[in-house]
């Protein structure tokens, strides 16, 4: 298994969420909670683990544990994805 470490970057949200699902930690809670709003559906919510379906739409965000602190660095992946 690969790990770029914080240095990855990624094209698009399903790379961020395709990681985070590789590395395990899709389940794992974050250290702190983020406030997200969904770009889908407009929907505030409270993003608690790497990886988070928006309660709204379904829409998948995901973030590194790396970047787990910057809501600048959450990523959409798709509805459902």
């Amino acid at each position: 298994m690969s790990h770029e470490g914080c240095s990855g970057s990624f094209e698009n949200g399903q790379m961020v969420v395709d990681k985070v699902r590789q590395m395990g930690f899709d389940q794992h809670y974050m250290p702190v909670p983020l406030e997200i709003h969904c770009t889908h559906c407009q929907t505030d919510f409270e993003m608690d683990s790497y990886e988070f379906h928006c309660p709204g739409c379904g829409m998948v965000y995901a973030v590194t544990p790396c970047h787990a602190f910057d809501a600048s660095q959450v990523k959409s992946a798709g509805i459902g994805y």
